[in-house]
């Protein structure tokens, strides 16, 4: 009666949980993400724990039950080798001969006493090298013949909807997220107090402290190498000058409010006179 019972509650555990699983994949739009719904995966878990448990605990009861049946037979269960089974199945794929049958293989020839033997590929290296010429088949035809997005087309993409998605979230909440799109000119004296708190401690040493520059470029004239609004400006310090020369990026130093307040900052030298100015560079800016 107790093992029916066991079993019974270990299927209905069974069905109810898959039940359970099946209904949080149709109806919830993320059912892996951890924090939104980790009651999936706590079922989960307890899923793959009780089928293993259970498992383990057939494998336990037959084990005892041969061992029972062993000594019956008058056969001592150490005596026995535990691990024929496994040495089975080993055998059967990896197709190893014992050295005492090595005999049957040996090819004729030989060098210096060196004899070299014909085994046969094991089948776990055949089954995987089958695998890869079937993966080398489907990428040729999936990318090749029916023009299969590449990465970089892929990663375009991926873009394309973050940006989409950060539009409409800016669209329907009061949050707003700085960016070189959404920058906007700051005038007021705290953001620029804290854009030149900002700009005497990371950009002085290269634009000196009354931004004339010295290894960067003056920034007091009308002369920009990659453009003078806000825009501009923020892109410029956020993603770092021209490519293999010039500025790095920020963007990982810096928050989005900070280098918005160290290009405002920045726009707010124009006109002034440094001690010494460093000679123009760039091309005159004109807003258009």
């Amino acid at each position: 009666m107790k093992k029916y019972l066991q079993s019974f509650v270990y299927v209905l555990f069974l069905v109810i949980t898959f039940v359970a699983l099946s209904t949080a994949f149709i109806y919830y739009e993320k059912p892996f993400d951890i924090y939104e719904n980790p009651l999936v995966w706590l079922a989960l878990i307890g899923f793959v724990l009780v089928v293993v448990l259970k498992e383990v605990l057939n494998v336990v009861a037959q084990k005892k039950a041969e061992d029972l049946e062993l000594e019956k037979q008058g056969i001592d269960p150490a005596s026995v080798d535990k691990y024929a089974e496994l040495k089975k199945i080993l055998k059967r794929w990896t197709k190893a001969k014992a050295i005492e049958e090595e005999g049957e293989i040996e090819l004729d020839h030989n060098y210096d006493g060196i004899k070299e033997l014909d085994n046969s590929l094991p089948p776990w290296w055949l089954y995987m090298f089958y695998a890869t010429i079937l993966f080398g088949v489907v990428y040729l035809v999936r990318y090749h013949v029916f023009d299969g997005d590449d990465q970089a087309t892929e990663y375009r993409k991926e873009v394309a909807i973050a940006e989409q998605k950060l539009r409409e979230i800016q669209s329907t909440t009061d949050v707003k997220i700085i960016d070189e799109n959404t920058v906007e000119l700051l005038t007021d004296e705290a953001s620029l107090n804290r854009g030149k708190a900002v700009f005497n401690l990371n950009c002085a040493s290269c634009h000196a402290k009354d931004g004339g520059g010295g290894i960067g470029p003056n920034l007091t004239d009308e002369y920009w190498i990659l453009g003078g609004n806000i825009n501009k400006v923020f892109n410029t310090i956020s993603k770092g000058g021209r490519s293999g020369k010039g500025m790095v990026a920020w963007k990982s130093t810096l928050k989005p409010v900070d280098i918005q307040k160290v290009a405002s900052y920045v726009l707010s030298l124009q006109g002034t006179t440094p001690a010494k100015p460093k000679k123009a560079e760039g091309e005159l800016w004109e807003e258009e």
